[in-house]
């Protein structure tokens, strides 16, 4: 095989559109753009513009609040914590911490911590360090004889010093 025998392979290179060669090809005179105006130049993007009709997106209501300073956490079942000390990805005997749970790809990462959940049952005893638990998890895991440590304190106790 010589460098003038190599080929691409056949229907790997589309041929490109003739644009404005006749009336006859059916892309003649304007291109397939229609007629004059903003639309048939290049580099024009108007998503969104109605023509001058007042856009869908002012005639329809707009409903409630999105606050963009919320904190969102990863959530963790502890059935979840359960499974992934069994399973060998966690060692329950050390104290467990978020980015332990993060790492071994049982809780999100791209939140603002991990918030623990009653959801399932622990059967060992684990000490954990997490943003957040809800009452039940707290109760489950101290039901099992171990101790739950938060790093982010409640709203309801945050609220009270203020």
């Amino acid at each position: 095989m010589n460098l003038n025998e190599l080929r691409d392979n056949p229907g790997s290179r589309l041929k490109s559109k003739r644009l404005g060669r006749g009336i006859g090809s059916g892309k003649g005179k304007t291109s397939g753009k229609g007629v004059k105006g903003q639309k048939a130049r290049e580099g024009v993007a108007l998503n969104g513009f109605e023509g001058g009709q007042l856009p869908i997106y002012r005639r329809l209501p707009k409903r409630g609040f999105f606050n963009h300073f919320r904190k969102e956490y990863a959530p963790l079942n502890i059935g979840s914590l359960e499974a992934a000390i069994a399973a060998g990805k966690i060692d329950g005997s050390q104290p467990i911490t978020e980015a332990m749970l993060i790492g071994a790809g049982i809780a999100a990462g791209d939140k603002h911590g991990v918030r623990l959940l009653g959801v399932g049952a622990l059967t060992r005893a684990v000490t954990i360090t997490v943003s957040g638990a809800s009452a039940t998890a707290r109760a489950a895991v101290e039901a099992a004889g171990g101790t739950i440590t938060t790093t982010v304190a409640p709203k309801a106790a945050a609220q009270a010093e203020a």
